[in-house]
């Protein structure tokens, strides 16, 4: 036995990677979806009120995240999207950040097509202008001004959705998702803030909390945040009520991310207590020598 736990305490590292690659593929390649409670909370209450949207409402969407966070903020930003085209809202995309633009343009070409959804009359992509708060405080007076042409380099005044979009008051939501500088503050202090408009948000986990407060502190009669999602687990909460709600919404990708980051993590704790058996055992057994 003694020899076991030897063993099982000097184990090659490269068996431990073989094991997490398979803990994290085999759930993915067999679509595994483990069942996502969701009850009263930012998510939720991001959910709502993108659902209570009427029909023809018009949403801005800021895509202010990189390749480097892809992972946590673009399932959140399909599930968002489908839901937005799903229940004819219109969708004016734009970024904050120079890749925003172009991860923003995959989800729309893909999700209008699978829907229906024209561009030009159901959504645009204004693409990205640099600027941050400047910026957002710039579209407060002229949509315009900052953004003359679309991704395309198709003139504003020539884009049929954007008939009576001027500035930011125009809209009747905003919507951030965030993976840093410039971001949700920034359109909270300005959008939500200074012009009364509904802003709802996206983050990494490691963020989260830094807004919490936003969602706790009030503008008139209503919170500075309708919601806010918080990484993997916010975009597998959407994605779990928007096919609640939805039954023939089309299957993402946080649920099934969400099931594979589960048994990951179960294969490490597995290992962090075979490790400290071990341990343990081995020092009893050089104790018993003594």
């Amino acid at each position: 036995m003694a020899d076991f736990w030897k063993r099982l305490g000097e184990i090659d590292r490269r068996i431990i990677f073989v094991l997490i690659a398979l803990a994290v593929l085999v759930p993915l390649a067999l679509k595994l979806a483990f069942p996502i409670p969701v009850g009263k909370g930012p998510s939720k209450d991001f959910f709502d009120s993108v659902d209570s949207l009427p029909p023809e409402s018009v949403v801005l969407m800021s895509f202010d995240y990189d390749p480097s966070t892809k992972p946590e903020l673009h399932p959140m930003a399909i599930a968002i999207v489908q839901h937005l085209m799903s229940t004819d809202v219109n969708l004016v995309a734009m970024a904050l950040w120079p890749q925003g633009a172009s991860l923003a343009q995959e989800i729309l070409v893909e999700i209008s097509d699978s829907l229906g959804r024209e561009q030009y009359h159901d959504w645009v992509n204004l693409g990205y202008k640099t600027g941050g708060l400047v910026l957002i405080a710039r579209l407060g007076s002229s949509m315009k001004a900052a953004f003359p042409t679309d991704l395309s380099e198709t003139p504003y005044g020539q884009i049929p959705m954007l008939d009576g979009i001027q500035r930011l008051c125009d809209f009747d939501m905003i919507i951030t998702l965030s993976a840093g500088d410039p971001g949700i503050p920034h359109w909270v202090m300005v959008a939500s803030d200074q012009l009364g408009v509904p802003v709802g948000g996206g983050c990494t986990a490691v963020s989260a909390p830094q807004f919490y407060p936003y969602l706790q502190r009030r503008v008139g009669e209503r919170p500075q945040m309708e919601g806010l999602l918080g990484g993997l687990r916010g975009a597998a909460d959407y994605e779990a009520l928007l096919r609640r709600k939805y039954a023939q919404a089309p299957p993402g990708t946080a649920i099934a991310g969400m099931a594979a980051q589960s048994v990951a993590h179960l294969v490490i704790m597995v290992f962090i207590v075979l490790g400290n058996l071990s341990y343990l055992a081995l020092r009893k057994r050089k104790e018993g020598q003594r």
